[in-house]
């Protein structure tokens, strides 16, 4: 059986060779960067199960760099609220994969950095003829999105029946739907640009070095600290888009071809790209309404009833439950409703440490619900009747 939990420190080593497959801003291939990673979404899942708010720690880290390649850099991350997810095989305890979500990116002072790509058109009354041209604007954005991102599976896994790499998806929108006052009322998924096998962008070789002096891979890990040097660097006025060589502009607004099945599937769930390209690789930047994307619409809390036998399931949920600790367990599930319960299979129930009478999150995804064709939000259920469900955690009964 396949479960999504948090992410531990004995998965650094393996999240770091992970890394190494691919060129993400979220998962970068450096130690330091993902074992602070891990500690502190330890930290967040931790608050989340104890209803507590998130760690606030100051939003701008202008004052870290010091310029020279990243000498005195000061070592902390520049987001306090993020959510590491892994895929584990729970027969062997191998690391498969990951997913994060980020509850709320940057803000006042501290803004996300992106470029917004207009056509600009002209025309000539004396020759009779026109031109239009793509402008890109430097796009400085303090609303504190949801962000989603870092989503890699081992290569032998992405074709699996089970369809993993979508578990590590969707398993961000269940957990925003159980936990939705801890995020924000939009989501921000950057999506990778074409990268060459190297790690090498045609955008960020074209432009974004002619104003920022540090290779794709060293801008992209310094970030990590500090955004500063992005909004101080790039320029503020409008750039021509023409000026770029052919191969540069092609890339604007596009995204890898290992990256079109995730782009897919987010456009199913209701993303948009709104025109705006990120401004180190020219990937586009998508967007949502949170309440509006189905998956965490359709998520709920239930009471688990007796455990049911396989055959009479007749559907597949993603459902999760989190104890006082933090400790996360989430999977896909065949499943059958008898009145108010959910009943699961036995060895399901088993790998969410939970028994009748227990409360967990649910979210259908079999039909799969999509933007094209909304579902009505489910009524929140729970056991206790004097409490509201919208302000309880799904929770597992301790195991010892």
């Amino acid at each position: 059986m396949h479960i999504i939990r948090r992410a531990k420190i004995e998965d650094a080593d393996t999240l770091l060779k992970l890394a190494k497959m691919v060129h993400f801003i979220n998962l970068p291939p450096d130690r330091d960067i993902i074992t602070e990673k891990i500690l502190r979404s330890r930290d967040c899942f931790k608050h989340v199960a104890r209803g507590e708010p998130l760690r606030d720690e100051p939003k701008s880290r202008a004052n870290n760099s010091s310029g020279g390649g990243g000498a005195g850099l000061k070592k902390t991350l520049s987001e306090s609220e993020l959510f590491m997810f892994v895929l584990e095989d729970s027969e062997t305890g191998a690391m498969l994969g990951s997913s994060q979500l980020v509850s709320s990116m940057g803000g006042p002072g501290n803004p996300n950095v992106g470029f917004k790509v207009t056509e600009r058109r002209f025309f000539s009354q004396s020759l009779h003829m026109g031109m239009t041209h793509t402008v890109a604007t430097l796009h400085l954005d303090e609303s504190s999105p949801t962000e989603v991102g870092g989503l890699i599976l081992q290569p032998a896994y992405r074709a699996h029946k089970e369809r993993l790499g979508r578990l590590l998806s969707f398993v961000r929108f269940h957990f925003m739907g159980v936990y939705r006052r801890n995020f924000a009322d939009h989501v921000l998924a950057e999506m990778m640009a074409p990268i060459s096998d190297a790690g090498e962008n045609q955008f960020w070789d074209a432009f974004g070095r002619r104003f920022i002096n540090l290779s794709y891979d060293e801008a992209d890990r310094f970030c990590q600290y500090s955004r500063e040097f992005m909004f101080s660097l790039l320029p503020r006025e409008d750039i021509y888009l023409s000026l770029l060589p052919p191969k540069a502009r092609q890339g604007v607004g596009q995204v890898g071809k290992d990256t079109v099945p995730a782009r897919k599937m987010l456009e199913k769930l209701g993303f948009e790209y709104k025109g705006v390209i990120d401004p180190f690789d020219g990937g586009p930047h998508l967007q949502a309404v949170t309440d509006d994307i189905p998956l965490v619409r359709a998520t709920e809390t239930v009471e688990l009833g007796k455990a049911a036998a396989l055959s009479s399931c007749k559907g597949m949920a993603i459902v999760s439950t989190l104890d006082n600790e933090g400790e996360y367990v989430a999977l896909q599930s065949p499943f059958v409703r008898k009145g108010a319960t959910l009943c699961l299979p036995k060895d399901a129930m088993a790998a969410l440490h939970a028994s009748e009478g227990d409360e967990v999150a649910c979210t259908v995804i079999n039909p799969m619900p999509t933007h094209e064709a909304p579902i009505e939000a489910p009524k929140k259920r729970s056991a206790h009747k004097k409490k509201p469900a919208a302000k309880k955690s799904p929770r597992r009964k301790k195991t010892g």
